[in-house]
């Protein structure tokens, strides 16, 4: 059996909340409080996508851990933040794989060619705890 798309909302409100383990009320409320954004039918109903589902469990862990609304709020805002750095940063990550691929690529070239004034940097692979640092000029 396939599994819906985790963020395409399937779950009526009832449904949800039991899932969830909270009341049907509580989602209303925080919805109203903007900490979960449902999907609507075209009527105006409420879909909720397994994605909304274990922020709702997350909610409720950390209000049972005595965390206010407000802490909640902030802390999801977090965990927003180190997703997108942690995307960001694998796609950082592939472009400087991808340029380490293409300078090797240009000094085994040039190694073919008798060098004249060859500028390319020695590439080897960097010790653990080293860093790579990719510079842009400004556009």
């Amino acid at each position: 059996m396939n599994r819906p798309d985790p963020e395409v909302g399937v779950y009526v409100i009832s449904v949800a909340a039991q899932l969830a383990g909270l009341h049907p009320q509580t989602l209303r409320t925080y919805e109203r409080m903007g900490l979960i954004d449902p999907a609507r039918t075209g009527g105006g109903g409420r879909r909720y996508s397994h994605r909304d589902i274990e922020r709702l469990r997350s909610i409720a862990d950390l209000t049972s851990l005595g965390i206010g609304i407000e802490g909640v709020r902030r802390i999801l805002e977090l965990e927003n933040q180190v997703a997108a750095l942690t995307a960001r940063n694998a796609e950082l990550v592939a472009e400087i794989e991808a340029a380490r691929g293409a300078l090797l690529q240009a000094s085994t070239r040039r190694r073919a060619v008798p060098p004249i004034g060859n500028k390319l940097p020695v590439l080897r692979q960097p010790d653990p705890g080293q860093s790579v640092v990719v510079w842009r000029r400004g556009r």
